[in-house]
This record gives C-alpha cells, structure tokens and sequence, in this order.
C-alpha cells in the first residue's frame, strides 16, 4: 500500500481562517472585534478566504507547498466544528466562487488544499436536526441523528447523543444509509471542487464500515487525494489501508516536546520513541504521516517552550528531519503565543515589526534545507542518541545520507566517527544547540 507521492515533499501550514487575515471587512459580522483583540470561544474576528488569497506569498516564502484549513462550511460558531450546512462556505468567509479562487491560486503556487471533514456531527442549526426538533418523531430525518425522545431537549443534559456532550452538536448516526449518502456527497463535492485531500475529524467517533466507504468514494475520484485522521495515540488502525493514508501525528510531537521543552525526556528516551514509532508505523505510510507541533487544539509552540525560542528552534530542526509531511500552525512561525483553546486561535499578527524574526528565519532555513536534500525528504529515518543531549536523526536515499543533529545542552563535540550511522557523513555536519549559532547539517 502507498500513498500519495507528493506528500513526501510537502510541508504544510495550518489556518484556522476565522483568525488568519481579514480582507473584506463587509463580511463581517456585527459583533466583530478588533484585529488582535483577545480570543474567547465566541467572539468573531472577520478572518475571510480573501485574507487567506492576499498573503500566499507569506506562506510560499516560508516553505510551505500545503494547506489544512480548519472547517469552511456553514456554521455558528468561529470555529465552523458546528456545520450547519456542508455545501456551502461559510457566509463570513466569502462565496464560492472566492473558494474557487483560493484553489486556483493555490494550485498556481503549487500549493495543495485539504479540507477538514467534520463528519462525526454538525450543528444544532443544521437543517435535518432543526427539522427534527420541529417535526419530532415525523421528521424525515429523525434517525439522521440519536434521539430518546420528545421534545428534543439541549437543557440541562441533552436527550440526543452528542459529541463529547456538548449540547450544539448532534451526534450523526453514521449506520442510516440516508446520512453516509449525504456524507459521501459532501466528500465528492469539494473534491469536485479542486481539494486535494480531507483531515478526519475525530474519526475515532464513528464506525470503521462508513470510514472504508469514505476511502472508496474519495479514491475513485483520485489516488492522489491525501486522507489523514485525526489521532492522539498509536495510529496503526487507520494506517491498514482501508481508511486513510496517515495520521496527525501527536505521537512524535509529544516525543519532541517531551525532550525540547518539558526536557522530561532525554536524547535515548526520545530515539528509542521515535524509533518505536517508525517501526510500528506499516510500510507504506510513513511519508503519509503529518508531523506537528502545535495545532488548534494545543498550547502555542513558543508558549510550551515558555518564550524560550531557541529551544524552540530546536523542535522544529526535529520536526522538519523525521520522514512524513511537517506541519506548521499558522502564527507559530512568527512566535504568536496562547494558551489551549481559545488561546491557541489569536489572530495572526500582519505588523512585520511584531515578528520573531528569529524564529522564521530559523523555520524558512529547516524548510530550504529539507527541500535541498532528497534524503530529509524521501529518506528512511533512524533516530541515534550521541549523550542525554544530542540526537541525530539520519535519513538514507537512494543517492543521498543526509543528518540532522540536535544537541539541548550548552555546547558538545561529537565525535561522528563512532557512530555507525554518522560515519559516512561529510565534515559539514553543525550541530544545532539553543546557544550557538543555529544550523542544520549537511550530506553526502
């Protein structure tokens, strides 16, 4: 089984596009607050695709080729996870005929679009639960979703099944026929869109049967059209080739950060994980995995490193040499903090003169270098612990070694001739510690 080939080069940027960039302020809801105002779980911004269209040269300069864009439907909310209607944009963010010009100037920058397919629930402004709510058992659609009985009741505890009980979104009961119809529409439309792909919203939530129609129906369209689940734990269930091409990989984040920023794991620990992890992972699916370290739902790179950027730096030196896709989560590449939700979702800062120049300059460098080097891209990966503090993650091509040395300690000289892997290595290999200068290292 493979996957998609052009993941192995990808480097994806994540937007939450509520919070990325207002272009058209006419799009704007009432109740919107200033730019850079604080977040809070309801307040409204005025992030538009317009926005999102203005500054893909931010995005290319920084290296990245890929987008995941948190939900664009339909919604109530500023984080869309509540659709109320899955065929049409979000009225806040444009049209779709703006959608369609995202994609065009996407794929002119060759740049890919991966939407995110929130399929385990929708709204309680959804069209089928508010007939349901109104028509009760003589609804059409009333086994579109689990109800126990009449009136549908939000308050105090829902009578309806939920996601995570929360009261605003219904639970869809994905064994009706009628609803994987109607979810594998969704899934063809965009596609007929121009999406290149679909991020599984917790997928863990539903059934195997509807995720293996899911595959079917986006695969006969493209097999070059990326699914990536959702996954907080081992990802092996969705890498057997009947559901999706990779996972989030939160996995090798918490390994990362473990070592870089909590420093609760040391270089051995963290090369025994990532190796564990490379090795679990089945043949075939390691470049669809998608690497990252901050997302929607976690606190601000720079935030776990406590404002500590060097050491941030060096998570992302780890994160742009293991095989599979890195993701950046926008705002984290000019060192916005926050953070969890909502803390996490501030809007991206457009003042220039507010940046963490060092920290991008530091990104773009990790992005340059892996897209000079076909092995940081296509390689396989071995992770190899030099001391408590160092560790070099190797990645073998076909025509290319090439490694990437982390060391969080003050200084170190490593000796690379007693390590089998870094032996055949060139000379230029510069270690990368949060006090020199920073560097990544070389090939042969």
């Amino acid at each position: 089984m493979t996957v998609p080939d052009w993941l192995a080069d990808a480097v994806f940027y994540q937007i939450f596009p509520e919070r990325f960039a207002n272009a058209d302020p006419s799009l704007d809801p009432d109740d919107v607050v200033p730019w850079g105002s604080t977040p809070t779980p309801d307040n409204f911004f005025g992030g538009d695709l317009q926005g999102i269209i203005d500054h893909l040269d931010h995005i290319v300069a920084l290296g990245a080729n890929a987008l995941y864009l948190t939900p664009v439907f339909e919604a109530d909310t500023n984080h869309r996870y509540d659709a109320t209607d899955y065929f049409s944009i979000d009225h806040r963010l444009g049209t779709l005929e703006t959608f369609r010009a995202l994609i065009a100037e996407c794929h002119a920058r060759g740049i890919r679009v991966v939407l995110d397919a929130v399929l385990n629930h929708c709204g309680n402004g959804h069209w089928a639960f508010e007939d349901v709510v109104e028509n009760e058992a003589d609804s059409a659609y009333v086994n579109w979703f689990s109800v126990e009985g009449f009136p549908v009741t939000a308050h105090p505890t829902p009578n309806y099944r939920t996601c995570s009980g929360c009261y605003y979104l219904p639970k869809w009961n994905a064994y009706n026929p009628d609803v994987r119809h109607h979810h594998l529409d969704v899934a063809r439309y965009w596609i007929d869109q121009g999406i290149d792909g679909w991020r599984l919203d917790v997928p863990y939530f539903i059934n195997h049967t509807f995720w293996r129609e899911f595959r079917t129906a986006v695969k006969s369209k493209s097999d070059d059209l990326y699914i990536v689940a959702e996954e907080w734990r081992s990802p092996v269930e969705w890498l057997q080739g009947d559901t999706a091409d990779g996972t989030m990989n939160y996995t090798a984040r918490d390994l990362i950060l473990g070592f870089s920023a909590d420093r609760s794991t040391d270089a051995y620990a963290l090369a025994a994980g990532l190796n564990a992890l490379q090795a679990e992972i089945p043949t075939g699916f390691h470049q669809g995995m998608l690497n990252l370290l901050g997302s929607h739902d976690t606190e601000r790179v720079l935030t776990r490193h406590e404002g500590d950027v060097e050491a941030a730096l060096l998570s992302y030196a780890l994160l742009f040499s293991l095989e599979g896709a890195p993701m950046v989560y926008y705002g984290d590449e000019v060192g916005l903090t926050g953070d969890n939700d909502p803390g996490c979702r501030g809007t991206m800062p457009w003042d220039e003169e507010t940046w963490n120049t060092r920290l991008l300059d530091g990104i773009r460098s990790f992005a340059a270098f892996r897209a000079q080097h076909p092995a940081m891209r296509r390689g396989r990966q071995t992770a190899v612990a030099l001391d408590a503090d160092t560790i070099a993650i190797v990645r073998a091509g076909e025509h290319e070694r090439a490694a990437v040395i982390v060391h969080r300690g003050e200084g170190t000289t490593v000796d690379m001739t007693a390590v089998p892997e870094l032996a055949s290595l060139d000379e230029d290999v510069i270690v990368l510690g949060p006090r020199g200068t920073a560097s990544l290292g070389g090939s042969a």
